[in-house]
């Protein structure tokens, strides 16, 4: 794993969302850290059973694979997203459990890096091809907003499921 910074290297908007957004998937990807196999299975909070380790990690990847893929490249949806429905709104976290953790993490880095490719592509000005659920078509600054947003808050998750789990803290 890269050393984590929220200080970018320039001051442009580009690169500073960017290194944000790296800055909490780095973070996301050091507190699962040393973490056993059985521990990052376990659900410690009895009101969120999908809410572990391997499941949040999914998610992140998942949603990112939405934001980006979905609505910003207007591609037709797959994998376990496309099988959610109302009994199953998270089928990406479920099944996650079934996935050894170093493999979720290898695909999220690597699919982290496709994403940087196509950040670097295009201009932060660029509509989505797909409306957001009010109907507007935002633009690549406020995918990358927005996915700094759901990667930080699923850290404070990542935080607490981690010291639940096995007493780890403060990374």
């Amino acid at each position: 794993m890269t050393k984590r910074t929220d200080t970018p290297c320039a001051w442009d908007e580009r690169t500073q969302l960017t290194t944000f957004l790296d800055y909490a998937r780095g973070t996301a990807l050091a507190k699962c850290e040393g973490v056993s196999r059985q521990d990052a299975r376990r659900a410690p909070l009895p009101g969120s059973p999908l809410m572990t380790l391997c499941g949040l990690i999914s998610h992140l990847r998942w949603v990112e694979y939405y934001w980006f893929q979905v609505v910003f490249l207007g591609e037709s949806m797959s994998g376990p997203l496309a099988e959610a429905t109302d009994d199953d709104p998270d089928p990406e976290m479920r099944l996650a459990v079934d996935i050894p953790l170093p493999q979720l993490l290898a695909e999220y880095e690597e699919q982290s890096a496709r994403y940087r490719r196509l950040v670097a592509d295009h201009d932060l000005d660029s509509k989505a091809q797909r409306p957001i659920g009010d109907g507007r078509h935002v633009d690549l600054r406020w995918v990358l907003l927005h996915l700094v947003e759901e990667t930080s808050r699923h850290n404070g998750h990542l935080d607490v499921v981690r010291e639940l789990v096995d007493g780890l803290t403060g990374v």
